[in-house]
């Protein structure tokens, strides 16, 4: 049985940062989406991205296009204005998270991680509290749910789907995170990372996401247990 450790004053208050900044981004998504759905009810689409919804306010606010009607033009100009007050939130979010991530040595050792940034080692150093109450990195992986389910049986095994089981907030984090390394070693090659490379050659990227976000999770723990540093590769140094 693992027992749960009291979190410190400073430790809530960064989970409470990372719950508040998330819900932000939720509310975001949910006007930007509105937004799009509205406009397009009067034939108004705009590409995908956050130029496509400047083009989208743009045609709120000009007052002599015809094609939206004034009184669905004031009800979305509302939602770009609630829009705008969400992502001046999200930033000075994002600011907080930033100047909580440089007073803490554990956040800043963690950023070395490739595909560990700011927002992902606040999160880990506010979540765990006592790092070696987990006997391994799969047990802390396994925490979060990135492990494969077990139906094993006759001395066979047999692994399904990672369990999604644990903190759904860290294990979005690290697939980001894994997702984004991803897109960078294909622009920059993957020779360098052998492990990497060999996943996708026999895997879909999304696959290969899980599987070096399970890995990203065991090295952070491995950092946070034994108070490391990380350490490139053998490939990747040479």
């Amino acid at each position: 049985m693992r027992f749960v450790a009291t979190k410190t004053v400073e430790q809530q208050s960064c989970l409470v940062l990372h719950r508040t900044r998330h819900l932000l981004m939720r509310q975001q998504n949910s006007v930007i989406n509105a937004i799009r759905a509205h406009l397009a009810e009067f034939g108004i689409v705009a590409p995908v991205g956050r130029n496509g919804v400047g083009q989208l306010l743009r045609v709120v606010a000009d007052s002599k296009d015809s094609r939206l009607p004034e009184i669905a033009r004031t009800c979305v100009a509302v939602l770009g204005a609630q829009l705008q007050l969400l992502k001046a939130q999200i930033l000075e979010s994002d600011r907080m998270i930033t100047a909580w991530h440089r007073s803490s040595e554990v956040s800043k050792r963690l950023d070395e991680i490739p595909g560990v940034g700011p927002v992902l080692a606040t999160a880990l150093v506010a979540s765990v509290v006592e790092p070696k109450a987990f006997r391994s990195g799969r047990d802390f992986s396994a925490w979060i749910g990135l492990v494969p389910k077990q139906n094993s049986s006759g001395g066979k095994e047999r692994l399904g789907n990672i369990s999604k089981r644990g903190d759904r907030y860290l294990r979005s984090l690290f697939t980001i995170g894994a997702l984004a390394v991803i897109r960078y070693a294909k622009i920059h090659g993957t020779k360098h990372r052998p492990w990497l490379a060999a996943m996708l050659a026999r895997r879909p990227a999304k696959v290969a996401a899980i599987a070096l976000a399970n890995k990203l999770a065991r090295m952070a723990w491995a950092m946070m247990a034994r108070s490391e540093r990380y350490k490139e590769p053998v490939a990747l140094a040479a």
